[in-house]
Order: structure tokens, then sequence, then C-alpha cells
């Protein structure tokens, strides 16, 4: 292993979320009176905090989200995650290779800490995930695309930023890795490679990221 730490998102990298998550917020949205299609979630919304929601539907539209928006959403999205979460094709496969090679690894999301458990419990991948490996937008003042939440993590780990790498799927999320002067491979099962712009590399199967993180040039 070329890095010294390797970060991962979480939704859409580590549990399959993506999918459920954005359909139930541009619903939503929609009941809110916030016309908003799949699509036009995952463009706007995907990879980011929900502060992102807020600003961004009243900087459109000069009405603010109902107070309750927050707990109301994520009541739904945990009862569907209940139902039909599952994680990432490969993900396991990759954590149980680091953790056998003794790579330090941690998660940093956009996502709450509940969020993040909630999923880990309902897939299995808490087994891979102690306290001192959740990071989440909650822990800083900035969510992604701001290089905030990866800096915490990568000092919280112990780790220099240049030793690091970033596994996103979100372009907010490479933003964020580049302003971090990290590393960052894309993740583009949901995402076009032409929207990740900026990654160090990409790749399309979870099951092809560790030869890729051991083929990375070194960063010494």
């Amino acid at each position: 292993m070329r890095y010294d730490l390797v970060l991962f998102d979480n939704d859409g990298v580590l549990v399959d979320s993506e999918p459920i998550s954005n359909r139930l917020l541009a619903a939503y949205l929609t009941d809110l009176g916030h016309p908003t299609s799949y699509e036009d979630s995952i463009r706007d919304y995907m990879g980011s905090a929900m502060h992102r929601v807020h600003d961004l539907v009243e900087e459109r539209t000069g009405r603010r989200l109902p107070a309750d928006f927050d707990d109301v959403f994520h009541a739904r999205v945990f009862a569907a995650f209940e139902r039909e979460l599952k994680p990432v094709v490969g993900a396991m496969d990759v954590l149980e290779k680091l953790a056998a090679d003794g790579v330090p690894y941690c998660v940093a999301s956009s996502g709450s800490h509940e969020r993040i458990r909630v999923g880990h419990r309902t897939t299995g991948l808490d087994r891979w995930f102690d306290d001192e490996r959740i990071f989440s937008s909650q822990d800083v003042g900035r969510g992604k695309p701001a290089p905030d939440l990866f800096l915490y993590a990568a000092e919280r780990m112990g780790v220099a930023p240049e030793r690091c790498v970033v596994v996103e799927d979100s372009p907010l999320g490479v933003q964020a890795a580049v302003a971090a002067g990290m590393d960052v491979y894309g993740f583009t099962a949901m995402t076009p490679a032409g929207k990740l712009s900026g990654a160090t590399g990409l790749f399309g199967d979870m099951r092809e990221l560790t030869a890729l993180l051991d083929g990375a040039p070194s960063r010494n």
C-alpha cells in the first residue's frame, strides 16, 4: 500500500444508499412544494450535508424548509434502509484486505453519525468501523466541498494529508479531497466519469480498488 490512510466516503461507496435517499429526498421536497426529480436530487445534493439542501431551497425559492425537515427525512430514510439497504458490492472485500494488511482506514461522510451507524448496522459493516474510525460532517463547521472533514479525519487518525487517499463517488467529495491536498479515487458506479474530473484515478467496480491503491505512484 502506497498510502498511510484510506478515507472512505460512506453513501454510495460503502453502502448502496444513494438511490434510496435521493428517491426519498426528491419525493419529500416535491410534497413540500419544491418540485424535484430523482435526477435533480442526484445532481444537486449527492455527497452533500443536509445544510446544502436547506441553503439551495432557500436560495432558489426564498422559502425555508420546515424546522423538522431533517428529522422527518431521516426517519423515512432509516425505515427504508431497514427494508432495502445493502453494502456496495466488493466493499467488504476491500475492508477485509486493508484490515489484514494493517492499513489504517476510516469513513469520512457528509451524513450524520446516526445515519452512518444505522447504515453500517443494517449491512453488517459495523464490524469494520469502531467509533474511532467514523467521522461525519457534524464534526466540522463546513461539509464537502470544503476540505474540513477530510483534514479533521486525517488529523484525528494521525496522518499527514499528503499521505492520505480518499475514495469518493460525488463531485463535491472529489473537490473536497483535492482541496485537502489528498489523492482521490473516483468511484463511477453512479456518477459519470466526466463529473469526477480532478480525481487521481477512476474505477467502476469496488473490487478493483485494492489493486488500484497498491499500484498507485508513490507520494514520496
